[in-house]
C-alpha cells in the first residue's frame, strides 16, 4: 500500500498503464511545467520515496535516469537529488518526420562507439582505412552481414552477399540493374518515396497495386502484372513504411507465388524487421530465386552506419548489380563498414538493436496513451500511421502542426498512384529526449481535437 504522505507533486501508481517508472518520470515533468516542484528543490532520497510508494529501489533509480534524460533533476553528490534549471533548447521544432532509431534504452552508445572505433583501429590497418575498395565489400564485412541475417534466414553463404551505401543505394542500383528506362515497377499505394525517386530519376514507372489491412492484394497484383507487363515488384513488407503493416506468411507465400508465375522479381525492402515483434519469415526465405532481400542498419541501429546487405543469390544478376552500383557509388566507407563488421561480431550491434527495439516499444506505448482512440500502430517499429478525423486533411494538418512547431509528413509524401489518403506518418524516434516527444505527441493530440477553421491563417 501506498505511503499516505506522499509527495504532493506524485499522483498515486497506476496498477495498469505505462511502467511505473515511466509514470513517475511522467509526474516528476508535469510539477515541473506546472509550477509545483521549482528549480533547486530538492527530492527525496530514492529509498525513501521507494518505501513511500511500496515499490523497488530499481523503479525509482530508473525514475530518477530518466528524469535526468529529460533535463529535469541533477546528482549533486551526497547532498542529494534536485530539480534542475531549464536548459536552453536551441531548436523549437519537434521533429515527427524522419524515420530513425530512437536512442536505445540502457545502453550507453557514446561509451560503445568509443570502443568499437578503437577496436577497429587497434585491430585493421590504418591505411586500408582511408583509401579505396572494390564495391561489394571485403570477405570479412559480407561475413558479417550473414550473421546479421541469420534471425532471418539462418546460415546464409556470405558470397551471395554485396554490402552496399545504404538501402536507397541498394534500391537504385537494382532498378539500374534489371529494369530499362520505361520499364514498370509495381509498388502498394503508400511506399517509401526513396523508390519513386529513383524509379522517376532513371525514367521507370511506378504502378500501384492496391492493398488491404494485410498488404498488397494478391489477385490484384495478378492483375496488374497481366496488363503492365512489370519487371519488378517492391515490397517494404515488415512494419510497411508508411502504413506499419505486417504481411502476413501465408500471404507473402502468395505474392511470391504470383511473381514467379508472371515471371516477374521482387525488391524485399525489410528494413524494420529486427524491430519487430514475432514477423514471419522474409518472402526470400520461401522464394531465394525470386527476390532481393535488402537489410539495413540505419533503422535498426543509427543512422550513421550506411551499411545495407543485398542478398542476390544468381552470381550473374550480383556482377549486373555491382556494375550498376559502381556508377554512382564506389564502395561504402571502410571506416563505417569496419566498425559495422566490429559491432556484428562482437555482440555490440544485437545490444544496441535490442535496445533502439526496448526503447521504441515504450515511445509507442507512450504514444497509444496519448492519441487514445487514433493509435492504430502495432507497438513495434519506429513509426504510427494515423488516419485523420473527415474534418482535418493531411495537407492541412501538416501545415497547422508546422506552425505550432511540429514536423509530421502527410500521405502525399508516400502516394506512388493518383489515390489520395488521408493520414499522416508520426516518426517516434527522431526525437532524442522523450519528454520532448511526450510534449511534441500532447500537442499534436490537441490540435487533432480542434477544428481547422481555428488554424485558418495557417492552413490557407
Amino acid at each position: 500500500m501506498q505511503d499516505e504522505n506522499l509527495p504532493i507533486w506524485l499522483p498515486r501508481l497506476a496498477a495498469h498503464g505505462e511502467p511505473r517508472f515511466l509514470q513517475i518520470a511522467d509526474a516528476l515533468q508535469k510539477a515541473v511545467v506546472e509550477g509545483s516542484l521549482k528549480p533547486g528543490d530538492r527530492l527525496p532520497p530514492q529509498r525513501q520515496l521507494a518505501a513511500q510508494l511500496d515499490v523497488d529501489l530499481t523503479t525509482i533509480t530508473r525514475a530518477y535516469d530518466e528524469a535526468r534524460r529529460r533535463n529535469l533533476l541533477e546528482g549533486r553528490g551526497a547532498r542529494g537529488t534536485y530539480v534542475a534549471a531549464p536548459k536552453v533548447e536551441l531548436t523549437s521544432i519537434l521533429d515527427l518526420s524522419m524515420n530513425t532509431p530512437p536512442p536505445p534504452d540502457g545502453v550507453d552508445f557514446d561509451d560503445m562507439l568509443q570502443q568499437g572505433l578503437s577496436q577497429v583501429l587497434m585491430r585493421a590497418d590504418n591505411e586500408l582505412l582511408m583509401t579505396y575498395h572494390l564495391a561489394g565489400g571485403s570477405d570479412s564485412d559480407r561475413k558479417a552481414g550473414a550473421k546479421w541475417l541469420e534471425p532471418m534466414f539462418g546460415y546464409v553463404d556470405f558470397r551471395q552477399l554485396v554490402v552496399c551505401p545504404g538501402a536507397q543505394a541498394a534500391i537504385a542500383a537494382l532498378i539500374l540493374a534489371l529494369t530499362e528506362p520505361g520499364d514498370v515497377i509495381l509498388a502498394e499505394p503508400m511506399s517509401y518515396p526513396g523508390l519513386r525517386t529513383a524509379a522517376t530519376q532513371f525514367g521507370r514507372h511506378i504502378i500501384a497495386v492496391e492493398a488491404d489491412e494485410h498488404g498488397m492484394v494478391p489477385e490484384l497484383l495478378e492483375e496488374a502484372c497481366r496488363q503492365h507487363k512489370p519487371v519488378l515488384v517492391y515490397l517494404n513488407p515488415t512494419l510497411q513504411n508508411p502504413t506499419a503493416i505486417t504481411i502476413p506468411e501465408h500471404r507473402r507465400k502468395k505474392l511470391a507465388s504470383i511473381a514467379k508465375r508472371c515471371n516477374v522479381r521482387i525488391v524485399e525492402d525489410d528494413p524494420y524487421w529486427l524491430l519487430a515483434d514475432a514477423p514471419p519469415p522474409p518472402i526470400a526465405a520461401s522464394a531465394p530465386e525470386q527476390v532481393y532481400y535488402i537489410s539495413t542498419l540505419s533503422k535498426c541501429l543509427t543512422p550513421g552506419l550506411r551499411i545495407a546487405f543485398v542478398l542476390i543469390r544468381d552470381p550473374r544478376e550480383r556482377e549486373r548489380f555491382l556494375v550498376a552500383l559502381r556508377s554512382f557509388a564506389l564502395m561504402v566507407a571502410p571506416l563505417t563498414a569496419a566498425l559495422a563488421t566490429q559491432w556484428i561480431l562482437d555482440g555490440s550491434a544485437d545490444r544496441l538493436m535490442k535496445g533502439v527495439r526496448k526503447e521504441a516499444r515504450l515511445r509507442h506505448w507512450m504514444a497509444r496513451d496519448i492519441l487514445a482512440g487514433r493509435y492504430s500502430g502495432s507497438g513495434d517499429g519506429l513509426h504510427v500511421w494515423l488516419e485523420l478525423p473527415a474534418y482535418w486533411n493531411s495537407a492541412q494538418l501538416a501545415r497547422a502542426a508546422d506552425s505550432e512547431g511540429i514536423a509530421v509528413t502527410p500521405a502525399a509524401a508516400f502516394a506512388t498512384g493518383s489515390g489520395s489518403v488521408n493520414a499522416i506518418r508520426i516518426s517516434l524516434g527522431s526525437i532524442k529526449d522523450r519528454g520532448r516527444l511526450h510534449a511534441g505527441l500532447q500537442r499534436l493530440s490537441d490540435l487533432l481535437a480542434q477544428r481547422p477553421e481555428s488554424f485558418s491563417a495557417a492552413v490557407v
